[in-house]
């Protein structure tokens, strides 16, 4: 059963592994899975754990079932298979708090690297993302992906890809905890401020300034999570 504890850590290493599969054979939208059986066997998994997976994810308009045919990848550009990974791995309060951990130590890095390298060109995104930041909040809306890609332009000026790459990981893998912490009452507003301060720091190219503003504003992401 999908709510079952004991089976739940099984559960999530078959979503996962099937995930990698569809990347390592380099499938899309339209192509077909492997079987069932082939699943099992490249998983090294019994096939119910597959069949229960697959029943999932078909339920989540991820997959389809086609009579005679097989099973078909669908449209996921509104499901990202990320995501719902991340639900059911991230239930585990131990895992959520190793993605902040591991969160706090990358874009503590990240900034000041920027604060170093920062360009004119980089501010001025950042500054156009806080005003689009204001303008949402202001119209009642919580400006979700004006967050996101506030983190992920000073995570570009660091201008160091690998460090890119693995907060990109990190930051796909557990949004749906980041957007629950910047859904609470209030929090935007303060993450806004707080947004105002690092580009100040990064403006001045005050690295200490700047790491110790990242450090303040991800303690508070991490308390409202």
């Amino acid at each position: 059963m999908l709510g079952d504890s004991q089976n739940l850590k099984l559960y999530q290493e078959v979503l996962l592994k099937i995930n990698d599969i569809i990347e390592e054979d380099k499938l899309t939208i339209g192509d077909r899975l492997p079987s069932e059986r082939e699943l099992a066997e490249r998983l090294n998994v019994g096939r119910s754990s597959v069949r229960e997976a697959l029943r999932a994810l078909e339920l989540l308009g991820l997959i389809s079932t086609r009579r005679g045919e097989g099973t078909y990848i669908e449209d996921h550009n509104s499901h990202r298979l990320v995501e719902i990974i991340s639900f059911y791995v991230l239930r585990n309060e131990k895992a959520k708090k190793d993605l902040l951990e591991l969160r706090k130590i990358i874009e503590i890095d990240l900034v000041r690297l920027a604060a170093e390298r920062i360009t004119k060109e980089y501010i001025q995104e950042l500054e156009e993302i806080l005003k689009r930041s204001e303008e949402k909040v202001k119209s009642g809306e919580i400006p979700l992906n004006e967050d996101y890609l506030f983190h992920k332009t000073i995570a570009l000026a660091s201008d160091n890809k690998l460090l890119y790459k693995i907060w990109n990981m990190a930051i796909e893998y557990g949004k749906t905890i980041l957007e629950g912490s910047l859904e609470r009452n209030g929090r935007p507003e303060v993450s806004i401020s707080e947004h105002k301060k690092i580009i100040r720091a990064l403006k001045d190219k005050n690295v200490k300034e700047a790491e110790q503003q990242m450090r303040a504003h991800l303690a508070k992401s991490e308390f409202y999570a």
